[in-house]
């Protein structure tokens, strides 16, 4: 069984649904999801002028294969109306593999640890949530020492 840390995005109307949807298709052909963070309202990160995301960490345990896992998430990501035209666009929903174990990938369509972690205070605010002590296997530091010295001003607040 495997560790996995997710973070799942929605920017397009129905937001809160398309995480719930998200969750179940991930816990349906994925595996099982052992810890959520709260949801967070962030501004969108790349791309601005778009409207501002609710955003989420899982974390999940599974059977799959680091390309299997990726392949069940662009599934699920597809299934549920996702659209790839516009790098850092708007979308129903977004799930990006932040971890795997403590295994570092790099193969063609997935680098794991995600390389921009460290650089995006939306994914690190709701992952510090349920897992502030991970420790990044390149970077050496906790999830809650990377938020300290996260450079990204853009807010984050939590979705009531």
């Amino acid at each position: 069984m495997h560790t996995i840390y997710l973070l799942l995005g929605s920017n397009e109307s129905g937001r809160m649904a398309w995480l719930r949807n998200a969750i179940e298709l991930l816990q349906q052909h994925c595996g099982e999801v052992t810890d959520r963070s709260a949801i967070y309202e962030t501004a969108a990160w790349g791309l601005e002028d778009q409207p501002d995301f609710l955003n989420m960490a899982l974390c999940l345990n599974t059977k799959l294969s680091p390309e299997e896992l990726l392949q069940c998430t662009q599934s699920i990501e597809q299934q549920l109306g996702r659209q790839r035209t516009i790098k850092w666009g708007q979308r129903t929903l977004d799930i990006d593999i932040l971890f795997y174990d403590k295994d570092i990938i790099d193969i063609p369509g997935l680098k794991v640890p995600h390389p921009y972690i460290q650089d995006r205070r939306f994914a690190l605010v709701p992952l510090a949530d349920i897992a502030p002590g991970f420790v990044h296997p390149q970077l050496h530091k906790t999830i809650a020492e990377l938020l300290e010295i996260c450079p990204d001003p853009l807010p984050v607040t939590k979705h009531s």
